[in-house]
């Protein structure tokens, strides 16, 4: 009796975070959201191999950091692109890059404005402008620290080795820094989803009441993109049946996974509000 005690609210929130899902919509949602992702990806991809460019990395030896967490198809896709841009990267193409990001960016975060109000059964009567402000500043401050997450995951190595011949740092310190290089942006995903979480609902919450549904986002993300990565490679003939566009339909499918993860963590917020009675 007692072990069904213990289990029974664990199902009962499973069920109710279900229905919840179900009742709003989150496959449909993350559809759009998706084309937003889109939009934006590769004027953001354009925007940081701008950057890296001038900074004289080698893309092509960091670029294959990305296969961990990153189907293969999709990373073609990338490689491709960045090629393109590389040679003819230019102030016009950097401008460019972060203003698409930003207003495609921005798209995305209204819609997860809308998806989370609808969660949480609450209408918005914000002022329109506060709304637009919230996205911009939201997409802003996103993509400061996403930007600085990726150079620290991707180019972590690179930075890690400038950093000790400038300081002359003893080499016991390499294996903190690698550590660091892979735990700090993870702890800044989940401050990013937390402060979504938190900001973009119109309702009046603490931040712990935002934590579960941004650490689920954070690790689920990073589970269901290497799950999905080693299913690609492995089972997926998506390049048999669809040719050159394979790529293409892995990187959308990807986009749409995380979308979903995004948005049930917002949701699974909402339903243990629910449950606590707020």
């Amino acid at each position: 009796m007692m072990k069904h005690a213990k289990v029974t609210p664990s199902i009962g929130f499973l069920k109710q975070l279900y229905s919840k899902i179900k009742e709003n919509d989150v496959q449909s949602v993350s559809a759009q959201l998706t084309f937003y992702l889109i939009l934006s990806f590769f004027p953001f991809m354009i925007f940081i191999m701008t950057l890296v460019g001038y900074a004289n990395i080698s893309v092509e030896d960091r670029i294959n950091d990305l296969r961990e967490i990153m189907p293969a198809e999709a990373i073609t896709i990338i490689e491709e692109i960045l090629k393109e841009v590389s040679v003819g990267r230019s102030q016009s193409l950097l401008s460019f890059g972060m203003l698409a990001t930003l207003w495609a960016a921005s798209r995305g975060i209204n819609g997860i404005i809308k998806a989370l109000n609808k969660a949480y059964d609450i209408e918005e009567n914000r002022a329109l402008w506060k709304v637009k402000g919230i996205s911009f500043l939201a997409t802003l401050v996103i993509g400061i620290v996403v930007l600085l997450s990726i150079l620290l995951l991707v180019f972590g190595s690179w930075v890690g080795d400038q950093l000790f011949l400038l300081f002359h740092l003893p080499e016991g310190l390499h294996q903190l820094w690698n550590l660091l290089q892979y735990m700090v942006p993870l702890l800044v995903m989940v401050i990013v989803f937390t402060l979504v979480y938190w900001i973009a609902p119109n309702r009046k919450m603490s931040y712990k009441e935002a934590l579960p549904g941004a650490i689920f986002t954070t690790f689920g993300w990073i589970a269901t993109s290497m799950l999905f990565s080693i299913y690609v490679s492995r089972f997926g003939e998506f390049t048999k049946t669809y040719g050159s566009l394979g790529g293409v339909i892995v990187l959308l499918i990807w986009l749409y996974i995380s979308s979903m993860i995004i948005l049930i963590g917002g949701v699974m917020n909402a339903t243990l509000a629910f449950r606590r009675g707020k």
